[in-house]
């Protein structure tokens, strides 16, 4: 068997061993391994690779920014941040149609703003609104949908893992890419709205309308979110205007974040080392899945794949907005069976040297941001949609009378406005690079 049909088998084999429940990680690691001896026909250049793979990967100082991040996350997860962006939200949206479900999707996007995890995102506000949707009436299909859609925005509102993960991947600016994730993570939050405001005017009798909040009593509550505004302002405003790399500002606000928890009266010894330990463990968790990722693709590289596919691809004479579209469905596909990291860490070292060399009319690096914003927007929608569907299983897990299926129900609706938003940012490049131009025109 040739290199090349090796590493074809490879991914089925992979998919195989991810249904038979090995992680994700194990699972790589063992196809990187198994395929590297077969290339190489001896076990010592493997070993020798497995140690060279290792230094490599988390020799590189942009990892560090990871935990800091999750620490971050952690801390405002623990501090009472996200009951303060719920109740902001609701005194604002709760008076209106759908306003309390509109009003977790809106808290979804500021806790996103200072969290970068989605299943944080949809853990955290999951246990501050769900107790409220119920109490208003809202049935367990459109709770528990509107929650775990919400929790998404929590990787595509700058800061994100995710992001952070791709920029290396693909050697981009992180600063960059945050700034382009803001206009796509706004549009998330307004399609996920108008979903909400479908839904209640299809089925009126599935939310009760909560009284009008008076004005003293809006601005007091918006008051109470000063923290996580300040922290946003201080980490991404930091990165944009230069003041801090990513990883200082991954640093600052962590400490930051900390600090405020502890002036609030929130953060107790006990909840330090819950935080502590949970963003060691969620670390762990992602350098290995980095390090299966990274010793499989060294595999996909030795067999020669990602060049041999990036030349045929090229010389195919198909449209690169069909390779596109291709790519894109392959992600919504995979996003079925496989979790956002793996599925980032796996593919973008096969696809995105096959992507840089269509041309899409655009600067290389213009694409690199725009193509890296649709993949995660995809990724996306994985974490949404069965059977795999993370964020859904989290907030099932908490609604215990509400069936799997409705669950899965209650996501069809915002799935659809996502897939719009794919096909808008993939006609109108510009609404993603447009933020990233109008700052490099003052830089």
């Amino acid at each position: 068997m040739t290199d090349l049909a090796l590493a074809l088998w490879s991914f089925p084999v992979l998919l195989l061993l991810v249904f038979l429940r090995i992680p994700i990680a194990l699972s790589m690691l063992a196809v990187g391994f198994a395929g590297s001896y077969l290339v190489y026909g001896t076990a010592l250049p493997v070993l020798n690779s497995f140690k060279n793979v290792t230094y490599g990967t988390f020799s590189n100082y942009s990892f560090s920014i990871i935990p800091l991040f999750l620490l971050m996350g952690q801390f405002a997860t623990l501090s009472g941040m996200s009951a303060s962006l719920f109740r902001a939200a609701e005194s604002f949206l709760g008076h209106r149609r759908g306003g309390v479900a509109m009003s977790a999707v809106g808290a979804c996007a500021g806790f996103g703003a200072i969290c970068g995890s989605s299943l944080a995102t949809a853990a955290t506000m999951g246990q501050v609104a769900l107790p409220e949707l119920r109490r208003y009436g809202y049935p367990g299909s459109l709770a528990t949908g509107a929650l775990a859609a919400g929790g998404t925005l929590g990787i595509l509102i700058p800061p994100s893992v995710i992001l952070v993960i791709y920029a290396i991947l693909a050697e981009q600016n992180i600063e960059k890419l945050f700034v382009a994730a803001l206009i796509p993570g706004i549009l998330a939050a307004i399609g996920y709205i108008l979903a909400i405001s479908v839904w209640v005017r299809v089925y009126p009798n599935d939310a009760m309308v909560k009284e009008r909040v008076p004005w003293s009593e809006r601005l007091k509550a918006l008051g109470m979110v000063w923290p996580v505004l300040t922290i946003f302002v201080v980490v991404v405003g930091g990165i944009y205007i230069g003041v801090f790399t990513p990883t200082e500002a991954a640093a600052v606000g962590a400490a930051g974040t900390g600090l405020i928890s502890i002036l609030s009266g929130q953060m107790t010894w006990a909840r330090l080392q819950q935080a502590i330990l949970a963003t060691a463990s969620a670390s762990a968790m992602i350098y290995l899945i980095i390090l299966g990722a990274g010793f499989y693709n060294s595999f996909l590289a030795l067999s020669q794949l990602p060049q041999t596919a990036a030349a045929w691809v090229g010389e195919s004479g198909f449209s690169p907005w069909f390779v596109l579209a291709v790519v894109l469905f392959m992600y919504l596909v995979f996003g079925c069976v496989m979790d956002s990291l793996s599925m980032v860490l796996l593919t973008v070292p096969i696809i995105y040297p096959i992507m840089i060399v269509l041309d899409f009319g655009m600067s290389p690096q213009d694409f690199g941001l725009w193509f890296g914003i649709l993949v995660l927007i995809v990724v996306e929608v994985g974490l949404i949609t069965p059977p795999v569907g993370l964020n859904l299983f989290i907030i099932n897990g908490m609604a215990k009378d509400t069936p799997i299926s409705e669950t899965y129900k209650g996501a069809l609706p915002f799935v659809v406005t996502d897939l719009i938003r794919v096909v808008i940012l993939t006609m109108f490049p510009a609404l993603t690079l447009w933020l990233v131009w109008f700052i490099d025109g003052f830089g």
